[in-house]
């Protein structure tokens, strides 16, 4: 399992590892955070089941030749171009092929061959730093064989691991074909756990904002919402590429593992209307917050008006009777008619505060019946 670090390096690589203008095409490219090739071959039919690690792919062919069997050859770590290479002489896998494996930001597709087909899922799971991983899984049909490609060692695949292993079901009578459409169901199965988490923490958000919405809840949906749209752009392809499989004349997809992938469609589709869903409660929640915050101002905006206009008749008192203009010249006693006569008026002090009270109280009563203290 990759640690959060590496994760992060890989994420930061993968911003540039899309190929120069002009460079040829079918290059096999290897990332320097490439870890390792861990490469395991699951052989098994309805009576048998065995498990086996292998060094290389070297080989291959010849591990692959008992049709008796089918075969799930699971290779995670791209950090040997030797391995990729052997794929193109021991299975004649295109260079085109190999290069999408490599250059892990394929869309979701599905592409037919002569001897074998190829298809693209994007795995999105939640890790145990409840961090989100979206990564490509590739896969190679062949008639008896399916090969799987991921970069990391992580996934969510346990369970048809488990399947396998236990032999219920179609999982090992289905062909390769059937083992490819359980692992790209388990996949989709993913995104309705993951939109299930999402949709409580809006829930959660939800009620934060009716008891005490901070800056936080802002980022937490938003966070929420990107990651929406993230999964829109993988579910879209995602449905075309099941649809192309339902309607594909390869021979080395049955009638039978149609009619699955036919339910997988189904439940894309169904996550696709909760992705549209839980955006639009994103978008709504955004809206809220702005609308509680706006209020909030609008009210804070009342109050500091309501004490502003209290305050400025007083103010207006206040700078007037502060001008100190006297009525009579204290040197030479010349009397200024138009100068203040209340300036030396007996209990003035007192008379100005009381008019200034009486002015507060009468603005406070006429505020309170405009319901401005509501």
């Amino acid at each position: 399992m990759m640690t959060r670090q590496q994760k992060a390096k890989l994420r930061k690589h993968k911003h540039y590892s899309l190929p120069e203008a002009g460079t040829s095409p079918g290059l096999i490219y290897i990332g320097p955070e490439a870890l390792d090739p861990v490469i395991k071959l699951y052989r098994y039919n309805q009576d048998v089941y065995e498990v086996k690690e292998l060094a290389s792919l070297e080989g291959l062919k010849l591990l692959l030749k008992d049709k008796s069997f089918n075969y799930w050859v699971e290779v995670k770590g791209f950090k040997s171009k030797s391995m990729f290479e052997l794929l193109a002489t021991e299975l004649g896998v295109n260079k085109l092929v190999l290069e999408d494996i490599t250059r892990t930001y394929q869309r979701p597709k599905l592409e037919e061959y002569d001897n074998y087909d190829f298809a693209v899922s994007r795995m999105l799971y939640i890790d145990e730093n409840d961090d989100l991983d979206n990564i490509q899984v590739s896969f190679l049909l062949t008639e008896t064989a399916l090969l799987t490609f991921q970069e990391g060692y992580g996934d969510c695949l346990d369970p048809i691991r488990n399947r396998l292993k236990a032999g219920k079901g179609n999982i090992r009578t289905g062909g390769s074909s059937y083992l490819m459409y359980a692992l790209m169901d388990i996949i989709i199965d993913k995104y309705f756990e993951i939109l299930g988490k999402w949709g409580e923490e809006l829930d959660a958000i939800e009620d934060r904002l009716f008891e005490k919405p901070d800056r936080k809840v802002m980022y937490d949906t938003q966070m929420v919402k990107r990651n929406l749209i993230g999964i829109r752009r993988v579910l879209w392809p995602e449905r075309d590429k099941l649809n192309d499989i339902i309607r594909s004349d390869s021979p080395r997809i049955t009638e039978q593992t149609k009619m699955y992938i036919k339910d997988a469609y189904d439940h894309c589709v169904q996550i696709i209307d909760i992705v549209e869903s839980l955006k639009e409660i994103s978008i709504t929640n955004m809206d809220m917050y702005l609308s509680i915050i706006s209020n909030r101002m609008n009210e804070v905006m009342k109050v500091l008006t309501v004490i502003s206009s209290i305050f400025i008749p007083l103010t207006f008192i206040v700078g007037v009777y502060g001008m100190n203009f006297s009525r009579e010249d204290p040197v030479t006693g010349k009397v200024m008619p138009l100068n203040m006569p209340e300036l030396y008026q007996e209990h003035g002090y007192v008379y100005v505060l009381l008019v200034m009270l009486l002015i507060a109280v009468l603005q406070i009563v006429f505020f309170w019946r405009k319901g401005w203290f509501k």
